[in-house]
């Protein structure tokens, strides 16, 4: 039988909290949320501090060890799931998008950190032994906050995640030592967020180095010295990305997906799929099935 993808947002994974944010110990709302552990995504950010546990968790199909003392983020539309080995506990905070917007003159702040770009190999940060007792007093204090409302207590609540933010961004390699992105992060920053909004129609290089204002071979130059691949492959591994996102989803056909992405046909999707990948739309949604199901 068919079942529905589950996407969630804070409201349905919180009785209590306010709709724009749920900070939690993360043992407690995994016990609450044991459907978590099969595929999902969410609709808002999601930021998990491991203190304890083991196994693995998979975010848009690639796998990481867990392991304590490890922090993941997340971005809304991202597709993960767990899979725990013993007992698992930390901490967990979701928000909104729209959480720091009325407090931050810089409504793209959050664009801006490394680990919230969406690219899943910079999400997962091992933390450095000498900020562990830093950040676990800044998830106590955010408990302690959020557990009983006080005056300003939001602001004093955006202002700790702030600062646990800015603390794990330190120790992200994708920050050098000036405070302020270079010119060449910034412009790989904007051509990732504009392929991550236009890949449907815009399948070219072309395209977007005329968006960027730069020519086609400088965007290429800047992706294979920045990331050791080619420009077109950043779209067509987006392109990929989505497909899988979608495949996962099972009142999803084929070809639905296939005109989704703005494919001429099933066919042509079916090869795409097959090329960049090693399997058919098919064999892949068979495949994901029975690793959730073992």
């Amino acid at each position: 039988m068919k079942k529905a993808f589950p996407v969630y947002d804070i409201c349905a994974l919180s009785d209590h909290q306010h709709e724009d944010l749920l900070v939690s110990r993360f043992a407690p709302y995994l016990q609450k949320h044991q459907n978590l552990s099969l595929p999902h995504k969410h609709t808002f950010y999601h930021v998990v501090f491991f203190t304890q546990g083991s196994g693995s968790h998979s975010i848009d199909f690639k796998t990481f060890p867990v392991k304590p003392y490890q922090i993941y983020f997340m971005t809304p539309g991202q597709v993960h799931r767990w899979n725990f080995e013993g007992t698992a506990d930390g901490y967990i905070i979701n928000f909104s998008g729209s959480f720091f917007q009325s407090f931050l003159l810089r409504p793209d702040y959050l664009d801006k950190l490394p680990f919230f770009t969406g690219n899943v190999d910079d999400e997962v940060i091992d933390l450095k032994a000498e900020s562990i007792p830093a950040i676990c007093q800044l998830f106590e204090q955010l408990l302690t906050e959020t557990a009983v409302p006080n005056k300003l207590g939001m602001d004093l609540i955006r202002a700790l995640m702030l600062q646990l933010f800015i603390l794990v961004a330190r120790q992200s390699p994708a920050i050098g030592q000036s405070a302020l992105p270079t010119y060449n992060y910034t412009l790989l920053q904007s051509f990732r967020k504009l392929v991550d909004q236009n890949f449907v129609n815009l399948k070219l290089p072309k395209d977007y180095a005329a968006l960027l204002y730069i020519t086609p071979n400088h965007l290429n130059a800047l992706c294979n010295d920045m990331l050791g691949i080619s420009a077109g492959e950043v779209i067509r591994n987006r392109v990929v990305l989505e497909a899988k996102r979608l495949l996962v989803n099972l009142e999803l056909s084929i070809a639905t997906i296939a005109a989704k992405l703005n494919f001429a046909d099933n066919s042509y999707f079916t090869k795409f799929f097959k090329k960049y990948t090693g399997q058919t739309p098919d064999d892949f949604r068979k495949n994901t099935l029975n690793h959730d199901n073992r």
